[in-house]
């Protein structure tokens, strides 16, 4: 039983590994293979059958014809008279074309290799029906059955007729009509295999776009009913989805709202108290408390329900860089955009340009020297930012993607400190269907990767 289940395991890996990958392509070998599989066993029997019988008499016939011959010629008196006139009947009667040799032998015999079974045939039908020495042929020139029989010593009668004459024809034109209406049966199966093929490609479309934050209310479900079930099934998800998110946000924008009058009023208070020195702490600290907030929100918001639009990267990027710049104006680290590819990617402006920020600001905090470099490879946008900073020891990268985490003796990967820089980075990139890789840098500190599907 073990033995079996490890044969059938190893078959599986087999025609996984061998298989096409998709869907169309399995169904139409599904479907197609047994059907050519029945045909070629048909065939092979049909044209065994049909070789073997239709050979066999008309071999048998040429034989009993030839044998016809040599008795003739043996009954008569041998002369020029007698041997023209059986020339001459078995050309008008029998369609076979005849010479007489004299003074030669037969030439050497050849034993006929094991798939030549017209010559072995002919073989034992000659030596039946003629009692004399033989060769025979059945690749004569142009295509011609050759048989030559040693009716006297040093006299040769030479036979020669069509191959059609001698053997089964037609099966050319037999496997060209079954070829022909095996590539009709394909024709029709791929027409239809599509038909259902394409509501599946139309739902998996669909569930990577609601996946990215993009628009899907185009889908409709078609297809076979079990097809039709899933796309309802997914329409049902993406309502309780859009349902959940809008809740989320109205008590979020709630929240928010409390908070942000607090925080207003405090600030309004701490005004009246004037420019006292005694106030600049509290003051400051209003301002972390408000920059917290911002952060808490903006990772719990996500993307607020941003809609999708085409982007154009460098320009994007661009922007990002020269905000950076404008709310860092004490900051003496030099940013440079290197190389950016010209493309156009569906994704979502503001939360995108928020995951730049993100970046470049720590870049900009622990390094004096950031480059932004990109490139399109492997259907991804892969975008680098690198500095020349302290970095991230290789065995806290994975720790610092956690939300509130604040790497010790490292880098905090946001402004404030509240541990939600890189987790608000990479929330942004999984939410279009991409992710963030920290790496070694060339300028010695941090290389941050972003690849988003294009």
């Amino acid at each position: 039983m073990t033995q079996d289940k490890t044969l059938m395991s190893r078959f599986n890996r087999f025609l996984e590994r061998h298989l096409p990958g998709g869907l169309y392509q399995r169904a139409l070998i599904i479907l197609i293979a047994p059907i050519v599989l029945l045909q070629t066993i048909m065939a092979v029997i049909i044209l065994d059958r049909h070789w073997d019988n239709v050979t066999k008499a008309l071999g048998r016939s040429l034989s009993m014809e030839i044998g016809m011959l040599v008795d003739d010629y043996q009954r008569s008196d041998k002369s020029a008279e007698s041997i023209e006139d059986i020339q001459a009947r078995a050309r008008s009667r029998l369609r076979l074309d005849m010479d007489v040799i004299r003074n030669a032998d037969l030439p050497p015999v050849v034993e006929p290799p094991f798939y030549a079974l017209f010559e072995r045939k002919m073989q034992k039908y000659l030596t039946r029906d003629t009692g004399r020495a033989f060769w025979v042929s059945s690749s004569g020139p142009e295509g011609q059955v050759e048989v030559q029989v040693e009716v006297d010593r040093g006299t040769i009668f030479r036979i020669r007729t069509e191959r059609e004459r001698a053997q089964a024809s037609g099966t050319g034109f037999l496997l060209a009509l079954m070829l022909a209406s095996s590539g009709v049966l394909l024709g029709i199966a791929m027409i239809f295999l599509r038909k259902q093929v394409i509501p599946v490609l139309d739902l998996a479309e669909a569930a990577k776009n609601f996946g990215l934050g993009r628009d899907t209310s185009d889908f409709h479900p078609r297809g076979a009913e079990e097809i039709r079930a899933a796309g309802n099934a997914f329409i049902e998800m993406r309502r309780r989805i859009a349902r959940h998110v809008e809740q989320r946000t109205d008590m979020l924008a709630g929240v928010s709202h409390d908070l942000r009058t607090i925080l207003t009023r405090f600030k309004l208070e701490l005004a009246v108290l004037g420019d006292n020195p005694k106030v600049h702490p509290l003051k400051e600290d209003v301002d972390e408390m408000q920059h917290m907030l911002e952060d808490y929100m903006a990772f719990v918001k996500g993307d607020g329900g941003e809609q999708a639009t085409d982007v154009n990267v460098p320009d994007a990027v661009r922007q990002t860089v020269d905000n950076v710049e404008r709310d860092r104006p004490d900051s003496d680290a030099i940013v440079e955009v290197k190389s950016i590819p010209q493309v156009t990617v569906r994704l979502k402006a503001n939360a995108f340009r928020r995951l730049l920020a993100n970046l470049i600001s720590n870049a900009v905090r622990y390094g004096h020297n950031v480059q932004i470099s990109g490139e399109v490879r492997d259907h991804r946008l892969w975008i680098n930012v690198d500095d020349n900073g302290p970095g991230i020891p290789a065995h806290q990268r994975e720790e610092a993607f956690r939300p509130f985490v604040r790497l010790d003796n490292a880098r905090n990967l946001d402004e404030t400190g509240t541990g939600l820089g890189l987790a608000i980075a990479q929330d942004i990139a999984h939410a279009h269907g991409g992710e963030i890789m920290l790496e070694d840098g060339p300028l010695g500190g941090l290389r941050a990767i972003v690849k988003l599907p294009v």
